[in-house]
């Protein structure tokens, strides 16, 4: 665990005029403190030897002076480092965000998708005591703290001596308990993302468990995850206190043993007051920045395991994509030759050789057994993934081969259209989110809803197209959200549409409207791909690729 990780200044644009800002405040920090000392050690030695206090006018304006700048440094910190940590933290969730989007659904399944939610969420903001309070006091630790012991040294040797042997005491301590709390803090950021998982499925899945009388099961389970969230915070604090509370004995002990060497030497007439006096009150302003930082040490803890999963995302190669437009789809065939994809921890490709040609106007399903690699290959065609070998090329009207690689992401996806098991819906009205493609007007919108088996789900909805839904389609059953996705992909322009087991899990009756569905597009001459398992949905097709009869390789 770093105390402050490179990767946060590379990422985090506005860290790197923080952190400078912060270097300049650490540099007038410690100009004020030795100015501070050195003329309050003058105008108390003067004093004591008998000059009066009208003398010390100028001296006293002085003093007060640099109090006040140092006042106004403090001020400046706390300011721009409140404003800096809510940049940063918005930087970095966007960029989380971005990346993750960018990565596609080969990236974002339903777990990965539930820990980035909760990272962008809680997890970075974690950051903002790190960025705010911390950070500031690690540069200032760097800064004023090796400034001072050198103002020091003009005074006193052996009290420069003294402080020299005894502060590397106190980062070899941090540092042990870094590498303590780093699992703790690790292990809580893990709790909060599964506590939000389970928090998110519960509430999406409420309505269903309270009509079958299961709601206690998960209920007791979030609220075991809830203790444990709990337990791992606590944890965390607690070792952070207690170093927080060893720091400062240790620093305590360290300007006592100074004052200690100051005081004899004093006595003895070795050191003249106003020596021992400017080393007495730069001892303690030494070992300050150090207390402060073992003061908002638990502030880093949960802060830089935050930032560590957040670049964790950040770090993962973004799959490449071409600079030439995409051709028209609506004239175009596409053709697969030898795709294979490797998965890390499996011992066998899927799809190991996969080949296929898709034409506008033909229905092609993708069949075979589980995990044989059918909804790989569907994202390979999309672009959403990228091959081990193989390659998907495109052959416009004129014959122009163009290798799927070489397409700009962006203008290819305007084309494309997807509708998985699990379509999305994102919170909004149900119009909303039926026309995600575009603006509809009211007749687009109930001839895609009639056709979708739709319109009878909106005339028992109360509020109809402007029925609220939550994340996830909270407030439809299965079906009813399998209908939306359907009717949205019937008003989309989407030339090419990719159905992964559109009709898995459905009833009977949506199962009908999902085959109607897939004639219309073709009927439309549109480009369709269906992963199929049930056989009237196979029986639509124009070609069946069956994955599972490909060469496996040991």
């Amino acid at each position: 665990m770093r105390p402050l990780d490179p990767r946060l200044l590379r990422h985090a644009h506005a860290a790197r005029g923080y952190v400078a800002l912060t270097g300049g405040l650490g540099v007038a920090t410690a100009g004020l403190a030795v100015a501070q000392a050195f003329l309050l050690g003058g105008v108390i030695s003067a004093v004591v030897a008998g000059a009066s206090t009208a003398e010390q006018t100028r001296s006293l304006a002085w003093l007060a002076a640099v109090v006040v700048a140092r006042a106004a440094v403090v001020w400046a910190q706390e300011r721009y480092g409140e404003r800096a940590a809510v940049a940063v933290v918005a930087d970095l969730r966007h960029q989380v965000t971005a990346r993750a989007v960018a990565l596609g659904p080969a990236y974002l399944d339903a777990a990965t998708r539930t820990s980035v939610t909760t990272l962008v969420t809680d997890g970075l903001e974690a950051l903002r005591p790190y960025l705010s309070r911390y950070l500031p006091q690690l540069v200032m630790t760097a800064l004023v703290t090796p400034a001072l012991l050198l103002a020091v040294l003009t005074q006193d040797l052996i009290s420069a001596a003294t402080i020299a042997v005894t502060i590397p005491l106190v980062p070899a301590f941090m540092a042990l308990v870094g590498w303590m709390t780093q699992a703790t803090a690790a292990r809580r950021l893990v709790t909060m993302q599964r506590l939000g998982s389970q928090v998110l499925d519960l509430l999406a899945g409420l309505p269903t468990l309270v009509a079958l009388g299961r709601e206690r099961g998960p209920a007791a389970r979030v609220r075991e995850l809830g203790e444990a969230h709990r337990q791992a915070t606590t944890a965390t604090l607690r070792t952070a206190f207690l170093s927080a509370l060893v720091l400062e004995l240790l620093t305590t002990l360290s300007v006592a043993l100074v004052a200690v060497g100051v005081g004899l030497r004093l006595l003895s007439g070795h050191l003249d007051l106003r020596t021992a006096l400017v080393v007495l009150i730069l001892a303690p302003e030494v070992y300050l920045p150090l207390r402060q930082v073992g003061a908002q040490f638990h502030a880093s803890t949960d802060g830089l395991a935050a930032a560590d999963a957040a670049f964790a995302v950040l770090d993962r190669a973004v799959p490449g994509t071409g600079s030439q437009s995409a051709p028209d789809l609506s004239h175009a065939t596409i053709e697969v030759h030898g795709v294979r994809v490797d998965h890390p921890g499996r011992r066998h490709p899927a799809p190991h050789d996969g080949s296929l040609t898709l034409r506008p106007g033909t229905v092609t399903a993708l069949v075979g057994s589980s995990g044989c690699g059918k909804s790989t290959l569907a994202e390979v065609v999309l672009g959403l993934r990228s091959p081990d070998a193989g390659a998907v090329t495109v052959v416009s009207a004129d014959g122009t081969r163009t290798a799927l690689a070489d397409v700009e992401r962006r203008s290819w996806l305007a084309q494309c259209a997807w509708l998985g098991q699990q379509p999305l819906v994102v919170p909004g009205t149900l119009r909303e989110n039926v026309a995600l493609f575009g603006r509809l007007d009211d007749a687009q919108l109930a001839a895609a809803a009639d056709r979708a088996g739709l319109a009878e789900v909106v005339a028992r909805l109360p509020d109809g197209w402007q029925t609220r839904l939550g994340a996830g389609g909270v407030g439809l059953s299965a079906g009813q959200r399998q209908r939306l996705a359907l009717a949205r992909v019937l008003a989309s322009p989407a030339q090419l549409v990719v159905l992964d087991e559109p009709s898995a899990h459905l009833d009977a009756d949506t199962e009908r409207y999902v085959q109607d569905a897939v004639a219309e597009l073709r009927a439309e001459g549109r480009t369709v791909l269906v992963v199929a398992h049930r056989p009237a949905l196979v029986a639509e097709a124009d070609q069946v690729v069956d994955l599972s009869a490909l060469p496996q390789v040991a």
